[in-house]
């Protein structure tokens, strides 16, 4: 069965004291304290920041040697250049996620919601994506959700992402349609009780059987509940 990635958007919250990290956990040790209950995380604060070399061996050294890092693109590619000239915005994020090295997971491109469909920007930003990366692109508008872009998108194996409680979610049957894997983020407001995490077992598992790896995320929320769901997807997932 193909492999499954559960985790949470960042971790660094002292809000999840102490109801899923120890009593006493402070922010420098919340990394390495996750590290022993999920195996990935998908780090945003790469959305603003470009990772330093200095940080990255932070990461890795504060984690375990199969734990991996999705990244979250530059907002310089997906919300000032809004994906078009990728040979100016591309080359240097890429070089800095690639210091992860094999601990490296999916690079997630996030556009803004007022990004509509082209899809003449699309086939160039996708044709500029080396093939050596997993990648997955959120996109925000209604206007994406058409074969057109499912066909771009699968010329390069990138995945479409669906970002449960967001405004505009790509339909849930396209989950795992245009790449090798699935992404998915779990953001909605009501958070994920037993019953939520089982729908969830259910849909990923079908993905895992058709021999796709599935990338799931929940998203932060006020005290940590979202992190525990994800333990439960995981263990669910990864259970022989």
């Amino acid at each position: 069965m193909a492999r499954a990635f559960v985790g949470a958007s960042g971790w660094s919250y002292v809000t999840w004291v102490p109801k899923f990290y120890p009593p006493g956990t402070k922010s420098a040790g919340m990394l390495s304290s996750y590290a022993t209950r999920l195996a990935t995380t998908e780090v945003n604060y790469t959305f603003n920041h470009l990772p330093t070399e200095k940080t990255v061996t932070g990461w890795l050294a504060a984690t375990l040697g199969d734990f991996i890092f999705a990244l979250k693109a530059s907002q310089r590619i997906t919300h000032v250049d809004r994906l078009a000239h990728p040979a100016d915005t591309l080359p240097l994020f890429l070089e800095r996620a690639r210091l992860l090295g094999e601990r490296l997971g999916p690079i997630l491109f996030q556009t803004p919601p007022w990004l509509k469909r082209d899809d003449d920007l699309l086939a160039g930003f996708v044709a500029s994506l080396p093939d050596d990366l997993r990648f997955a692109l959120e996109v925000r508008h209604d206007s994406w959700y058409v074969a057109e872009v499912y066909d771009l998108l699968r010329l390069r194996g990138v995945a479409l992402v669906h970002a449960e409680g967001e405004k505009a979610p790509s339909p849930p049957d396209t989950i795992g349609l245009t790449a090798p894997f699935a992404y998915v983020r779990l953001r909605a407001d009501e958070g994920y009780d037993d019953a939520a995490v089982e729908r969830w077992v259910e849909r990923l598992r079908a993905e895992q059987t058709a021999g796709r790896d599935v990338y799931a995320y929940f998203k932060h929320d006020a005290d940590g509940s979202n992190g525990l769901a994800a333990l439960k997807l995981r263990v669910a997932l990864t259970a022989t």
